[in-house]
């Protein structure tokens, strides 16, 4: 059975954890996903900025959908590492990823996090395996 884009996009949007968070595709197309999230005061730390989570979950999640825009096949995440550079307390931030190498079990990806005003807040890089189905 092929997966459509649009089962991909689906099957995100469905995510219990998704809805809980509160994320938002924005763009969804083989190769180009874009996800937003308003800072809201529940998401934030005992600093009153965003958690670190947050924005791990943030990456894992866009690194993870820019898998599926291209290959169409589930995955893993293996590792990830994520770099915090800037805090943010308000506003919409939005995640871009790209794949950067794919071999036939194993994926590479890297994605950033922005605020509003464009600045990079978090960039993280990941590994991830591909859960092929068995024929």
């Amino acid at each position: 059975m092929t997966t459509t884009i649009d089962e991909v996009k689906e099957s995100f949007e469905t995510s219990p954890f998704f809805s809980l968070v509160g994320f938002e595709i924005t763009r969804f197309e083989a190769g180009h996903v874009t996800l937003e999230l308003e800072v809201k005061e529940k998401l934030l730390n005992a600093n009153g900025t965003l958690h670190g989570g947050v924005h791990a979950s943030m990456i894992d999640i866009i690194l993870g959908m820019a898998i599926r825009s291209e290959t169409k096949t589930r995955c893993t995440t293996i590792n990830l590492n994520t770099h915090y550079l800037a805090p943010v307390s308000s506003g919409v931030i939005t995640a871009k990823g790209r794949i950067l190498q794919q071999g036939y079990k194993i994926v590479t990806a890297e994605g950033e996090l922005f605020d509003e005003a464009g600045q990079m807040i978090a960039k993280g890089t990941g590994s991830y395996k591909l859960i092929r189905s068995k024929k």
